[in-house]
């Protein structure tokens, strides 16, 4: 029994210590400051945060494709929304890769995270004002070119509250087209039950990698162009799987 007590009080200390450092690291991140190199050490605790928050949550997560994502070099990741949940989920599925997404400014806002992801190179975009959204592009851009993260982004530009896939603003393959890396397709399902399901029922989530759109193809087609391959893949996705 007395065995069984220090054990516990090893592991409620542990669990104090864990949340005090994530609380004061936080702190010591200016809130509204942008960064330019990407914090390893920052990383390191928000995948930690999130795999432990996925846990308690029960999220299952599927993957699909992930052969397809490229081994050498740093590229932009395009996919649906349909959830709080879908960057999430994927920055920690994908950790190895060290995907910094742009996000609403409301985001950065957010306790402890907010300030996390600030360290981890993520973006606010402006999505009223179209001169400060093509700042926040091309500043993603510079993180590519200076090999610090790979960047994710939502060509919808909010959640889809309907799972239909909303209009595309094609502006965001622009960031691809000036750091000359390729855009990876993926289509995510599953997210938007999550709230509904818990804390009674676990979540089945399907993060499926679909095609990477080489170098070549982004740099040679219009953002338009690009925006109505990217749309119809996903579209293609979402529909065979609901097919099942």
């Amino acid at each position: 029994m007395k065995v069984l007590c220090i054990i516990c009080l090893c592991l409620l200390a542990l669990i104090i210590g864990y949340i005090l450092l994530l609380v004061i690291a936080a702190l010591l991140v200016p809130p509204d400051r942008e960064y330019e190199k990407h914090s390893r050490f920052y990383r390191i605790l928000l995948n930690s945060a999130t795999g432990i928050a996925q846990v308690l949550i029960r999220i299952h997560v599927h993957t699909t494709g992930l052969e397809q994502l490229p081994e050498q070099e740093r590229f932009v990741l395009v996919c649906n929304h349909r959830s709080k949940f879908d960057p999430i989920l994927t920055w920690y599925v994908l950790s190895k890769y060290d995907i910094a997404f742009i996000s609403k400014a409301e985001n950065f806002k957010v306790p402890v995270f907010g300030r996390l992801i600030r360290k981890c190179c993520f973006l606010a975009i402006d999505r009223e004002n179209p001169k400060n959204a093509m700042i926040t592009i091309q500043k993603a851009a510079q993180l590519i070119i200076n090999n610090q993260v790979s960047i994710g982004v939502y060509p919808e530009g909010t959640r889809s509250k309907t799972l239909e896939l909303l209009p595309f603003h094609n502006g965001v393959f622009k960031i691809a087209q000036k750091a000359k890396v390729p855009i990876v397709i993926a289509a995510i399902q599953g997210t938007e039950t999550i709230k509904s399901n818990y804390p009674w029922h676990c979540s089945h989530v399907y993060l499926d990698i679909l095609e990477t759109l080489p170098v070549d193809y982004v740099t040679t087609h219009k953002t338009s162009e690009i925006g109505e391959r990217v749309r119809i893949k996903i579209e293609n996705a979402l529909q065979s799987k609901e097919d099942l």
